[in-house]
């Protein structure tokens, strides 16, 4: 299919030129950019690539920049360095120009509009179907590719409107726990539903399965789809939770306050129940749709002591431990929840004007 093999192409050329700049790291001792490697690239076209030449210029030009961007963000300490790319695990692709949006189909031109363009429909088998109407101009278009082999597009616009809820004078502070999802500083609480949790039956039959499997064979890679469409059920199951979540959360409170965490190394500790709470997602999503709705979103520093100061009168409890759910307070003799002090601790520090908000 063409549009495998862009992709294929185009996984070429990120592994190319990111091999390009480490080499140019170790001879110079230094960063070489995009700027650097568009020419560069220019040059690979007219010579030794060609066979690059009948994917759209901006399309590779856009693997460069998403190189450079990494890097950046790894500088910035945002991030870490680019990785080499199998050809199965690169799978998306940016058109700035070279597409048509028709009704239904998107269309489009490999080499400038000759004979090899092609029009592809929403609702093919290959293809994601056309859920949804965009406002607004068409900046560019994304298409991706899934573990399971099925294609999306994504049109980006420069629609930046909001859809602001009415104001409700309430805020609210959250904590994270693995016993309990999320505490509110109101008392309130919700457990999360654990969508790998309630597959993992049927994940260790799955992998059970493809371990019969000669790698390699057809019957492996059936199985290795069905292993990938399970995941991407899970995945979706746990992200249309987490959008309704964030809805709920910002209909019903004008400001969201919620702590920095150390994820990666509560997975460290707890491993599988980590990923399949997947706050660090809910935190993602949570932010996106206070910027839709209007809404505040904080978030207090992650060494900010939330757990053991005492919410009413502020005295420091050294001696609890993690095992301690309920406790009173030696000073003022105030009974607490351990989560919901927490809680009431985040939404307090979150109004400081001292604390990143974000």
């Amino acid at each position: 299919m063409r549009l495998g093999n862009m992709l294929d192409d185009l996984c070429d050329v990120h592994n190319h030129f990111l091999k390009l700049e480490q080499r140019y790291y170790r001879i110079y001792g230094k960063y070489a950019g995009r700027y650097r490697l568009q020419p560069h690239l220019t040059k690979l076209l007219k010579r030794t690539k060609k066979h690059w030449v009948w994917i759209p210029r901006d399309t590779l030009d856009a693997v460069l920049i998403r190189l450079d961007t990494t890097y950046q963000r790894f500088f910035s300490g945002l991030g870490g360095l680019p990785k080499f790319k199998r050809k199965d695990r690169y799978r998306s692709a940016k058109f700035q120009s070279g597409y048509l949006l028709e009704t239904g189909r998107v269309r489009l031109s490999f080499k400038e509009w000759d004979e090899t363009s092609q029009r592809f429909k929403f609702n093919k088998r290959w293809f994601s179907y056309h859920h949804r109407y965009w406002k607004g101009n068409v900046r560019y278009i994304h298409i991706l590719r899934d573990a399971v082999g099925t294609y999306w597009l994504h049109v980006v616009t420069d629609d930046s409107t909001t859809d602001p809820y009415l104001a409700t004078d309430e805020s609210v502070g959250i904590d994270f726990g693995m016993e309990t999802y999320l505490t509110f500083s109101n008392g309130e609480k919700i457990q999360s539903p654990q969508y790998l949790k309630q597959s993992l039956k049927q994940l260790r039959k799955l992998n059970k399965a493809l371990s019969r499997k000669a790698k390699g064979s057809n019957n492996w890679w059936r199985c290795v789809r069905q292993l990938a469409r399970l995941y991407r059920h899970i995945t979706n199951q746990r992200r249309d939770w987490h959008f309704k979540l964030a809805t709920a959360l910002c209909r019903r409170f004008d400001l969201i306050a919620t702590e920095t965490l150390n994820l990666d190394g509560m997975k460290r500790l707890w491993g599988r129940k980590v990923s399949d709470l997947a706050f660090g997602g809910l935190v993602e999503i949570l932010q996106y749709k206070c910027f839709k709705h209007n809404r505040d979103f904080r978030q207090v520093g992650q060494w900010t002591a939330t757990t053991k100061p005492c919410s009413d009168c502020g005295y420091e409890n050294k001696e609890l431990s993690l095992s301690d759910r309920q406790w009173t307070c030696p000073h003022c003799g105030s009974h607490h929840d351990r989560d919901v002090n927490a809680a009431i601790n985040i939404l307090r520090a979150a109004y400081d004007p001292i604390v990143e908000q974000m």
